[in-house]
């Protein structure tokens, strides 16, 4: 069974900069995209970016500017730099895989998430 590990949340102050990386722990085929989401307390879970196996990159109007997705391949790694970092984007954020599976059904992978809180 395939495991995305996620690293480097944390505590940051507001205007500051993280950057996540998630992992997988084995080979995951056909890949459509890879992306990150995040939820607040109290709230749904949301997109926050995708980058496609063409490498097309999505973004929310949220986070446009700020955040950058990117990918290692020969890492099986994908990383969300976040610059300018606001209260508002305090959140656990979850790492995630979409891949075809028995195409043209396909499948989402799910990291186990990560805190991320801005606060002075």
């Amino acid at each position: 069974q395939v495991q995305l590990v996620e690293s480097g949340g944390g505590l940051v102050q507001p205007g500051g900069s993280l950057t996540l990386s998630c992992t997988a722990s084995g080979t995951i085929f056909s890949i459509i995209a890879r992306g990150w989401y995040r939820q607040a307390p109290g709230k749904q879970r949301e997109l926050v970016a995708t980058i496609t196996s063409g490498s097309t990159t999505n973004y929310a109007d949220s986070v446009k500017g700020r955040f950058t997705i990117s990918r290692d391949n020969a890492k099986n790694t994908v990383y969300r730099q976040m610059n300018s970092l606001k209260p508002e984007d305090t959140a656990v954020y979850f790492c995630n895989v979409r891949a075809y599976h028995d195409y043209p059904s396909w499948r989402d992978y799910w990291g186990q998430g990560t805190q991320v809180t801005v606060s002075s």
